[in-house]
């Protein structure tokens, strides 16, 4: 079955982890780490494959933001 020119563009859009890790200026081992955890951004999975928006990416990064160590990732 032929790939739409649609499915082409979503699928250019989505980073693999190595992709968003970059972009989030993170390991991939740390990515990895907090996707086993649930603690991270959004993500896509499709069979063994994952890959990330990066409006999710772009979302979930304020969220980290904090006024001091003692934080616990709250917005400030």
């Amino acid at each position: 079955m032929p790939e739409t020119q649609n499915s082409t563009i979503e699928r250019d859009k989505l980073l693999t982890t190595s992709q968003a890790a970059s972009y989030l200026g993170v390991t991939k081992n740390y990515l990895e780490r907090l996707r086993v955890f649930g603690t991270g951004p959004v993500f896509i999975k499709s069979g063994r494959q994952v890959r990330y928006d990066r409006a999710d990416l772009d979302e979930w990064r304020p969220a980290r933001r904090c006024r001091s160590t003692s934080d616990n990732g709250a917005t400030a």
